[in-house]
């Protein structure tokens, strides 16, 4: 596997920990925030590059993946966030500012899908912009 693919392959599946801590950081995650992020990946992720995983799937598809594992072993949304944003400090580079747009965009999809943004995910969407200043 090619040291750029690699990370490219980890950049999504960072991604996908950042979505889950999005859609945890209320204390749960509703279907409707699942469903905004399934939305977005299809719609818009898979159309970033052309990496593939080493099944010849669009490695896009580690955002979900990823985000399903973290629901399943419960993470907690804050150690996710802080998995990506050591990701994020190390791998800047990779973060074009396609990438950034697209996820803020997603997001504040996923926290404006139930009930619209509450404190605990406006002070995370404030975080994640910051990072990316």
């Amino acid at each position: 596997m090619l040291n750029s693919q690699k990370f490219g392959i980890e950049l999504y599946e960072n991604l996908g920990k950042l979505f889950y801590a999005m859609a945890s950081v209320d204390g749960s995650v509703h279907t409707k925030e699942v469903d905004h992020l399934r939305s977005y990946l299809r719609s818009y992720w898979l159309d970033i590059d052309v990496i593939e995983d080493e099944y010849g799937t669009d490695a896009a598809f580690r955002i979900e993946t990823t985000f399903d594992r973290c629901l399943e072993y419960e993470e907690k949304a804050n150690d996710c966030f802080n998995y990506f944003k050591d990701f994020y400090l190390e791998h800047v580079k990779l973060f074009t500012p396609d990438v950034k747009r697209l996820t803020i965009d997603t997001a504040n999809a996923m926290a404006n899908a139930y009930a619209g943004k509450n404190k605990s995910e406006l002070i995370l969407l404030s975080k994640i912009e910051i990072l990316f200043r």
